[in-house]
């Protein structure tokens, strides 16, 4: 469904109980929203054993025995509201969040699809979920927790694509390996989300020499060398360089991307330029320092990526709670 054609998506604090009724006369009776109602193309990248396997993986992390409190509450079916309050918020990881509670044999109806603005307002109703009470609060916390962290990363990314496109800058942001360990996939996939690229999933997808490598293996020449000899024509190379005569060599030596790293903006334009003048086929990326405050800064015509660290380090998460409802009829705990 929409967001722009649901007339309840967004509500003030003040009149949540209101809308929530009008969400239940109209809506819901209209029409039952879809449990995948994903929509985004990135959510279709993600196979569906993989969710199985992650949402088992954090369950078990949270519950690896007895749930104890699971015997206040029992099997009743209750109905719960995951309500979004960080305002002007992308929501993503809508993929992991219905994965975990399908896993405890709940449901999501989702109002939002994945890629949506919501959030305009205090407080934005954003999904139901139904479900036995004791199975919906052992997936409360992991759901909760995924779309928090890939709503933030998509949120931040959807903020520095946006200041790109304005600026006139037509390369592309990117994030990087700075990944929460574990965390990774969700991660860049909030990136893709978000709007940003994913760069190297890790260390097989492209070779990215770093400082350490080439000064283990005693010069960039040497090791670009090193490392084509078993990457052949299917990889890319990379090359960090610390300064424009680095980039050079990285360059003629057959790198595919040099990488100026911690370069002040000013440095960075004249070396890009006399890199792209002497190597038009070469790729050049920015990366280091660089953050939501000054990436105006960095974007230049002879500079085709800019990376930031700050995309998953340090990102702010979007604050969603899910609110269990009251049952109308009370009825004794099943064991």
């Amino acid at each position: 469904m929409d967001a722009g054609s649901n007339s309840i998506s967004h509500f003030s604090c003040g009149s949540v109980c209101s809308a929530l009724q009008l969400y239940n006369s109209t809506v819901w009776d209209q029409q039952k929203m879809k449990s995948h109602c994903y929509s985004h193309k990135a959510a279709h990248s993600i196979p569906p054993h993989t969710l199985t396997r992650l949402a088992r993986e954090w369950l078990a992390e949270d519950t690896p025995n007895f749930d104890l409190a699971g015997v206040c509450v029992g099997s009743l079916e209750v109905e719960a509201r995951l309500l979004c309050k960080t305002p002007h918020s992308v929501l993503a990881g809508s993929p992991f969040f219905t994965a975990v509670f399908t896993e405890v044999g709940c449901t999501v109806d989702w109002i939002y699809q994945e890629g949506a603005e919501i959030g305009q307002d205090a407080i934005t109703l954003t999904a139901v979920v139904r479900g036995p009470a004791r199975c919906l609060l052992l997936g409360e916390r992991p759901a909760l927790n995924c779309l928090a962290r890939a709503s933030g990363i998509a949120t931040r990314c959807s903020q520095l694509q946006a200041m790109a496109t304005t600026g006139g800058w037509h390369g592309e942001v990117a994030g990087t390996r700075k990944t929460t360990p574990g965390f990774r996939l969700v991660e860049k996939y909030a990136m893709l989300v978000g709007g940003v690229s994913m760069h190297r999933q890790d260390l097989s997808g492209m070779v990215m020499l770093k400082d350490n490598h080439v000064w283990a293996s005693g010069s960039i020449t040497q090791a670009v060398k090193a490392a084509r000899s078993v990457c052949g024509f299917s990889s890319k190379i990379e090359v960090e360089c610390r300064s424009a005569e680095e980039g050079r060599e990285a360059a003629a030596a057959g790198a595919d991307i040099v990488m100026l790293d911690n370069f002040q903006p000013q440095e960075l334009h004249v070396a890009a330029n006399a890199l792209k003048k002497e190597f038009p086929t070469l790729l050049i990326e920015a990366s280091g320092g660089v953050t939501l405050e000054n990436l105006v800064m960095y974007l230049s015509p002879h500079v085709d990526i800019i990376s930031l660290g700050c995309i998953t380090q340090g990102c702010p998460v979007v604050d969603f709670s899910l609110k269990v409802q009251k049952p109308l009829v009370h009825s004794s705990l099943e064991e």
